[in-house]
């Protein structure tokens, strides 16, 4: 069997530090699907499987990966460190991750998206505000998660780190919103983009989806550009600042490009902003993300 399979040798005692963390995981997804169902003040079963609520089920889908992606920077953290600090580390890391997705969530709610009535228009089945509210959590997540990464320890510092460093990128996040508000306003006769949504627009959303996760895909890569400096608490803001302001720049005009080049001959402006087309929105989801994550590749490989 050697001979098939060379596994790389493990600590004995890894599968505790396993069943610990993965424990620990299921009870804070639990959690998420509270605050889901407190949130919209309903019953998550009944919207799922009475109402058969697709927008609510999107919504719910996106806070349990956005809690999944925040884990998965904290699982193996404390590994060695004894099982109460591991149990410890996991739950605090953990809870923090919730309470920052929740900020990010709020954000976009009541900030960026302050016209759409996000939780009415779950409830009434929009899968277009859902997937936007999805799209908004998961690219919170990515960020965080990348952040939670770029940290090194588990004491104050690193905690100011986190949650410093992530409200500056979620600012970042939010800003780059706006400016795609603008420039659909501008292309289609000051018509609000929320409006869109609101009615239901779905290929706009799909294309404002890639938007949102694109742009964290590639500001998270920032932390490979970065040196942690654990007391460097302005360094490490201003670090992440500016590196995020031209990372999302570079992938808004190579996104950009891209869409000129690939689908020259098509007016994808019309064909999503007034024709609702959703393939060509896919397409664009597509390029948003595909290229944040050659971007991505490409620094974390010069990096390392």
């Amino acid at each position: 069997m050697d001979t098939l399979v060379k596994l790389v040798p493990l600590a004995h005692d890894l599968w505790v530090y396993v069943a610990i963390d993965v424990a620990l995981a299921l009870l804070l997804l639990l959690v998420m699907k509270w605050l889901s169902r407190s949130r919209a003040k309903v019953s998550v079963s009944d919207e799922l499987g009475v109402k058969d609520n697709f927008a609510f089920g999107i919504s719910v889908a996106g806070g349990m990966l956005s809690l999944c992606l925040v884990l998965s920077s904290v699982v193996g953290r404390h590994v060695g460190q004894g099982y109460e600090q591991a149990a410890l580390g996991m739950l605090i890391f953990g809870v923090i991750g919730i309470c920052l997705v929740k900020v990010g969530r709020f954000a976009h709610d009541k900030i960026v998206l302050d016209a759409v009535d996000t939780e009415n228009k779950v409830a009434q089945r929009n899968v277009s505000v859902a997937l936007v509210d999805a799209a908004s959590l998961v690219s919170s997540a990515i960020i965080l998660r990348s952040i939670m990464v770029w940290v090194n320890g588990s004491d104050l510092n690193a905690i100011i780190a986190i949650v410093t460093g992530f409200l500056v990128v979620l600012t970042i996040l939010l800003i780059m919103t706006r400016v795609y508000e603008m420039r659909y306003a501008l292309q289609n006769q000051n018509h609000s983009f929320q409006s869109a949504l609101d009615t239901g627009q779905l290929a706009l959303a799909v294309q404002h989806a890639g938007n949102l996760l694109g742009t964290a895909l590639v500001v998270s890569s920032a932390g490979a550009l970065l040196n942690y400096i654990p007391n460097g608490y302005v360094s490490n803001v201003t670090g992440w600042l500016i590196t995020s302001v031209a990372l999302s720049l570079f992938l808004w005009v190579l996104v950009a490009f891209s869409k000129w080049a690939i689908l020259n001959g098509v007016n994808y402006q019309v064909e999503v902003d007034e024709q609702h087309n959703v393939g060509v929105a896919a397409v664009e989801f597509t390029l948003s993300i595909g290229l944040a994550m050659i971007i991505s590749g490409v620094l974390s490989s010069s990096a390392g």
